[in-house]
This record gives C-alpha cells, sequence and structure tokens, in this order.
C-alpha cells in the first residue's frame, strides 16, 4: 500500500473523530435550548461547572486494574487495600461505589490517576472488584463522601 494513502487515510480519521462533538458539549447545548437559551451560552456556562463527580454522583462503567510500583498519589498500589483511581476526584476522597447488578457497595479512597478509556469512570484494586462482586467490568454508581481528615 502507497505510504501517502496510508497518511492520508489517517489523516481523514483522526480529523473525523476531532469533529465528534464530545456527550457533555451536546447535554450543556441540549439544556440550554431546552430553557430558551443559546447553546454558546451553555458551553460557556459549562465550562465553569464542577465535573459531575466533584459534586456528588456519577455512573458508568468501572474497571479492576492492578498497578505495580506507585501510584500518581506517591503511594505504593496495594492488592489487598480498598483503593481506586479516578480522573478527577482530589487525592484521598473516599467514594462509596455501588454495584448496579447485584446492590453491593465498597468504600474506597482515591489514590491514582485513570482510567483512560472511554466509558468507564472509575479503576478499583482486586480487594474493591472482589468486595463489589466482580472482576472484569460492572456497571457502578459513585458517591463522593468526602476526603480523608
Amino acid at each position: 500500500m502507497n505510504i501517502n494513502l496510508v497518511a492520508a487515510v489517517a489523516a481523514g480519521l483522526f480529523l473525523a473523530f476531532a469533529a465528534v462533538p464530545s456527550a457533555s458539549a451536546f447535554e450543556s447545548s441540549t439544556n440550554a435550548l431546552a430553557s430558551g437559551g443559546e447553546p454558546g451560552a451553555a458551553r460557556e456556562s459549562a465550562s465553569r461547572r464542577k465535573p459531575v463527580a466533584a459534586r456528588g454522583a456519577q455512573s458508568g462503567i468501572a474497571s479492576m486494574y492492578s498497578h505495580r510500583g506507585r501510584t500518581a498519589s506517591g503511594e505504593p498500589h496495594r492488592h489487598n487495600a480498598l483503593t481506586a483511581a479516578h480522573r478527577t476526584l482530589p487525592f484521598g476522597t473516599k467514594v462509596r461505589v455501588t454495584n448496579r447488578r447485584n446492590g453491593r457497595s465498597v468504600v474506597v479512597r482515591i489514590i491514582d490517576r485513570g482510567p483512560f478509556i472511554r466509558g468507564r469512570v472509575i479503576d478499583l484494586s482486586p480487594a474493591g472488584a472482589r468486595a463489589l462482586g466482580f472482576s472484569g467490568l460492572a456497571p457502578v454508581t459513585l458517591a463522593v463522601l468526602g476526603r480523608d481528615g
């Protein structure tokens, strides 16, 4: 295959995916239009709002992850500790994670960053995943409880 053709296809795919609006931008525009405002105004105010997780509740997919060495907070990753990784919550934040399939819940402490896969909201240590009764992926709801004192 011609190298120029490959480069052109890759560039086209990049531009196609870069042009897709995020779900939050879509929701902000939709909410603004529903309230009689302009879509641009909704994007402007949405950028000043805190992330959903910082306001208290978030739903999505949880995954179990295993990590060797130090986490983003500087703590060592312990497989038997009830810890987790979240993209935006401050380190030390305690979160109640509830498995929507079986109703089991566990309180974990945020010590790392992630997950970096679209649709996932939290990465749990193996001990946290076991407490919720899963070993791969599970639909969960998060409730922020506060920070370590």
